[in-house]
Formats: structure tokens, sequence, C-alpha cells
């Protein structure tokens, strides 16, 4: 046996996913290695069409041959955040290896997603239907109406690389607590997070084999497979608009759940606290290489402000420590692929070919980790600001009046969050009321989340709410019972 980057994953095997009741490692593999140094992590199987029709089937039966009672959904769950909170830094150097992501940062997403799994637990608790007024009218007279909230059936989940923990969590979490067994297909990049959290789930936990089943293996083949089964009654899918939508667009009889990409705007206005803005752009903007569907990207800053704000972005970006995932003092690391590194520094050279100018970072370091970047005199049309940048970049473009900014942060055909500095409260309500976004943060950045509050966008990011609470009234659905005296 090799010697183990990640406990529990052997670099020289491959590791067995819960399948069919049991554990396979299939019959083809592929190799998993780390972003930022190429290091065998160890690898896992590639499974089929077939293995997924298999897996949908098996589940199904479950569903009806064991289905799970309220409490128990929620001692699973307690019990699953409470392991998790103990091994916050097993999973955090699980995270920072397959994803690199800085381990400061993998050890906070490893203490959220106990968080998310303490919040379904209190959903399974509390989950119930309502009484309906049967007798407020004559027809309804000895008659008692209720409603339950029972499961949907089986739920497809796929999650991508960048919170290769937390987001399993906000799909296996709500899914438990509504009593619906998961077929699961984790990001090929990321897969080690959820393998763990299933172990842990199914061996130590209390859940049922047949509630929890991951098939590892290509998009186009098992995602698709598993868009396309009959039987698979709802799927939630995290990850990039034109196959989000694509999905959409495959499985009109089922329930889909998408949450997809945005270019988070943030505007601060000439009355703005704009240091405390600054200081939380250096994080928002630049967390996980800014691979985060919330990442600071375009930033709006008052003409009267543009300089001030600009120098001090740049400034507090120098200070970012940039380079091994593993080193306590890392705040930035690379992205998940060379590939994607390669996309985002083209987008920038684009930017300054079209006048953008950069005033930090652009260069490819000597470890082969993109710098972070700002760049000044952005424009709209340029990619670093019209698309998903998912880098490190951010763009600061100027306005000289507010409802221009208002207007200009609208022009998107994103809409999960926007963020608004400002010490009018008048403006305030006005953003509020005009900013087209799922969400909209007052003197706060638009990459701020609490994991149980309702997340999700508008247009090309999404058509869905996270957050257990939230996610549990997908995952259900309501049976009307009425009992005749």
């Amino acid at each position: 046996m090799s010697s183990p980057l990640i406990p529990g994953i052997d670099p020289g095997a491959v590791t067995p996913v819960p399948f069919l009741g049991s554990w396979t490692s299939g019959s083809e593999s592929a190799e998993v290695r780390a972003p930022y140094d190429d290091a065998l992590l160890g690898s896992v199987p590639v499974m089929t069409p077939a293995d997924v029709d298999a897996a949908v089937a098996y589940a199904k039966n479950a569903l009806h041959a064991e289905p799970l009672p309220q409490w128990k959904r929620a001692e699973i769950l307690d019990r699953a955040a409470e392991l998790l909170l103990e091994r916050r830094d097993q999973f955090g150097r699980c995270i920072a290896l397959e994803a690199a992501k800085p381990i400061k940062t993998a050890r906070v997403e490893a203490e959220r997603a106990a968080s998310t799994l303490q919040f379904s637990a209190a959903v399974a608790r509390t989950l119930t239907g309502e009484t309906v007024p049967l007798e407020a009218s004559s027809a309804g007279e000895g008659k008692i109406g209720f409603v339950l909230r029972v499961p949907i059936g089986v739920v497809g989940a796929i999650s991508p690389f960048n919170f290769p923990l937390n987001l399993v969590a906000h799909k296996l979490g709500p899914a438990i607590a509504a009593g619906c067994p998961v077929v699961l297909k984790p990001a090929m990049q990321t897969p080690f997070s959820s393998i763990l959290l299933a172990r842990m789930l199914i061996e130590e936990c209390g859940l049922p084999a047949s509630y929890l089943q991951i098939v590892t293996g290509g998009g186009t083949t098992v995602g698709g497979a598993l868009v396309d089964n009959p039987d698979v009654a709802l799927i939630t899918f995290t990850g990039s608009p034109e196959v989000g939508w694509s999905i959409r667009a495959k499985a009109p009889r089922k329930r889909v759940g998408l949450e997809l990409g945005n270019n988070a705007p943030v505007i601060i206005d000439a009355d703005g606290d704009w240091q405390t803005a600054v200081a939380k752009i250096k994080v928002a903007g630049f967390s996980h290489a800014g691979q985060s569907c919330i990442s600071t990207q375009r930033l709006f800053v008052h003409e009267s402000l543009v300089e001030p704000v600009s120098a001090a972005l740049v400034d507090a970006v120098k200070t970012l420590v940039v380079g091994d995932p593993m080193d306590e003092a890392t705040d930035v690391s690379a992205l998940i692929s060379t590939g994607e590194r390669d996309r985002v520094k083209s987008w920038i050279d684009e930017a300054v070919a079209d006048g953008g100018r950069v005033a930090c970072g652009g260069e490819i370091g000597p470890d082969g980790v993109l710098q972070p970047t700002v760049i000044v005199d952005a424009k709209p049309e340029m990619n670093v600001c019209a698309l998903e940048v998912f880098g490190p970049v951010v763009a600061i473009q100027s306005f000289s009046d507010f409802d221009e900014a208002l207007a200009r942060a609208n022009d998107t055909r994103y809409g999960l969050q926007a963020g608004v500095f400002t010490a009018d409260v008048s403006k305030a309500i006005k953003a509020a009321r005009t900013l087209d976004f799922g969400g909209v943060l007052i003197n706060e950045v638009p990459t701020w989340r609490a994991d149980q509050m309702p997340y999700g966008g508008l247009r090309d990011s999404g058509n869905t709410r996270e957050g257990p609470a939230y996610s549990v009234r997908e995952m259900t659905e309501e049976r009307l019972i009425i009992l005749n005296g």
C-alpha cells in the first residue's frame, strides 16, 4: 500500500464506492491528481450507464422496502454533523488536496458542511404538512383534511468540484431529511470528499446502504444516464449554465433544480464604506482562486472613489499569499486544471488588448499558479465582465450615477447575488427593489452565504433555492388525506 496523502484513501488502489448495498471498485478506473502539483491522490471506478440504471432501481426499491422514519433521518444527520466536526482536519486535508483549496479555507468548508447537516436534521424533525379547513364549505361538513409531505422518490444528485464536500452536503442532507434515496455523481476531479462522507454516513451513522450510492464517471455517460432514467424523480445539479439548462431540456417531466453560474457585481456608492468593501473583496474575489458562483467579479465604483478604491484593492491583493494549498499561510492556490488556468489568462490578455489595464497580477507564477488579478478601466463587453470568469480576477468599472450602476449591474445573463455599499437607506431600498438577482446584500459582498438561507438565482444562474428547509420542499410531494367521519 502506498503512503496516502488523503487519510483513508490509498493512492495505489481504486477507492471503492457504495453501490447496490455494497462497495465496488468497478471494472475500469480513472486516476485523480492534485491540481497544484499533479500528485497522484488515488483512483476511482469509471461506471457505465448500465451501472446507473442498476443503482436507480436499487434505490427505488429501498424507498418502499425500508422507508426511513423522520426521527431516524434526524438521528443520522445529527450524528454525521457531529463526526464531521470531529474530523474537520481530515476532511479539510482531502478538500485541499483534491480541489487545491487552501487548507485554512478547506477546514471552513468542512465546518459549513457540518452546519448544513445540522440544519437538515432540524428540518427532518419538523417536516410537516398542514390541515385543510374542509368544513369551511358545506360540501366538507363532517370531513377532516390534512396534507402529508412524502418523499418525492429517487434523487439524482450531480455535484461540482469547487465545494466538493459542502455542496454534496446540500444535496444529501435535504434528501435524507425528506426520506429520499440518492444516487450521487460527484465531480471526477474531486470525488474523495463525497466518498469519505458516504463511508461515514453508511458505516457509522446508520444510513441504510440502499439510501446512498455513488456513480463515478463522465458527465455525458454517467450524468446523462442519471438524467435520462425515468425512475429518477428529481435531479439536483450544480455547475455550468450550459450543462444545467441542457439537463432541464432533456428532463421535462422531472423536477430539476439548477444552481448555476454568476458574475457577481458589487456597487460602491460615493457614501459607501469603501474601506470595509475593499477588505471584504480581498477575500471575496480571490478565495479558492475565484472558483465560486458568487465570487466577487464586477466592481462598480463611484467616479469620486475609483482611484482610492483601486489603489487600496491592489495593495490588499498584493498581500495575498499564493502557493501550495497545504501551507497554512496560503490564501490563493491553483485553479482546478491547467486548461482552466490558461482560459482565464487568455481572458485577462483579451481585456488588456481591449483597453483594460492589469493593476496587479495577470501572470502565471513559477509554480504554475495564476496570480490574483485586478483589472481597471474594464468594459462591460469584455469576457471578464460579461461572462463568469471562475478565476482570481476582479474587474473595476466607474460610474457617475447610482441608477446607472444599478442598470449596469443588471445588464447580465446571470442573476445569483449582488452587493451594494451605501450609507443611504433610500438607495439601499431602491437597490433591493431594482437589482434583479436571487439575493441582494446591502453593505456586504455577494460572496457571503449562510447555509440555511434561501440561496439561488435567476436567468442563467438557475431556477431553485438551496438551504435545507427550501430544498426539502422540492424533494417532497404534498399528499392530501381526507377522513370522512
